[in-house]
């Protein structure tokens, strides 16, 4: 833990690392409080907990007494063995009288028009006024995000941007030093700062984003509700020759096994890109042909009005 010397001399924890601790302490705390509770209201004893999770006896003691620093993995077992949700564990919510997990758990089984009309019923705001005129393209690299964009932009007469432009021309710097000097918790941190910006920026335009920003819940959550989204689709054969097509060789350069993990990303998004307002599947098509399929899609569902 890093220390402070005061004007004494005399050393004292730094308070923002003592908080972090504090908040760690009472995350433990929660977490095996609720499981030794959940164990308890199911009437399952801690050796039986304990065979069907492979965890221990010893360390769920340690754990339900608030000593325990469990693993991530090992708390999803304990979790599946008790049929509780993880979140229910580590989550400041009681799960056992909280209105909020019962709402979750509602609206997850619910419809996508239910699920959208709760959406709408909650909202500060009309959900159109906030996307106003916005139209974001989202899916995996080589849909035709921005081909399809900057066409689409010009044939509306509005402003198209891609987002990871946008992160080069704030920071100064292609995206690839980017990654490199901050990482990808970094770019994720300028990525959603670049989304703030052509929020406010901009009431009318085509935006092309990364395939992987849907990963970031809030920063995918801020999209889905400030921009009308449109899901690119096509199969991963075009994925791979539309990103070769453009001079990019290394999604296979010593890499025989880039299909399948390809095909492994795009399966392991799918749930995510699905939230997606609209779906259009380019596979297939020539460029003109997609553009014609878009245009009509934006006109159709009114996104520009």
């Amino acid at each position: 833990m890093t220390e402070i010397t005061n004007f004494r001399g005399e050393t004292s924890p730094d308070p923002v690392h003592r908080s972090s601790d504090d908040a760690v302490a009472a995350l433990i705390r929660r977490v095996g409080e609720r499981v030794r509770k959940a164990r308890e209201l199911k009437g399952i004893p801690r050796r039986v907990l304990s065979e069907i999770s492979g965890v221990s006896p010893r360390y769920l003691a340690q754990l339900e007494a608030g000593e325990g620093n469990i693993s991530i993995g090992l708390l999803q077992r304990v979790a599946i063995a008790l049929d509780h949700r993880i979140e229910w564990l580590m989550g400041e919510d009681d799960p056992w009288s909280s209105d909020v997990n019962r709402v979750a758990d509602l609206f997850r089984a619910a419809s996508a028009d239910v699920q959208q009309a709760v959406m709408r019923k909650l909202s500060p705001e009309p959900i159109e006024t906030k996307r106003a005129r916005r139209i974001c393209l989202v899916g995996l690299r080589g849909a035709g995000k921005s081909t399809l964009g900057a066409m689409a932009g010009k044939a509306l007469g509005v402003p198209f941007v891609e987002l990871n432009r946008e992160i080069e021309d704030h920071s100064g710097m292609p995206v690839d030093e980017v990654l490199a000097l901050y990482g990808q918790e970094g770019y994720r941190r300028l990525e959603a700062q670049a989304v703030e910006r052509v929020i406010c920026t901009h009431d009318a335009m085509v935006l092309a984003v990364a395939g992987g920003i849907v990963v970031e819940p809030e920063t995918y959550n801020s999209l889905l509700g400030h921009f009308h989204t449109i899901w690119l689709k096509t199969t991963p054969d075009e994925h791979m020759a539309r990103v070769r097509a453009q001079g990019d060789e290394r999604p296979m350069a010593g890499n025989p096994e880039a299909m399948e993990q390809l095909k492994s990303i795009l399966t392991s998004r799918e749930s995510l890109y699905a939230r997606a307002e609209a779906q259009l599947n380019t596979s297939g098509r020539p460029v003109e042909e997609s553009l014609k399929d878009l245009l009509a899609l934006i006109e159709e569902r009114g996104f520009l009005k």
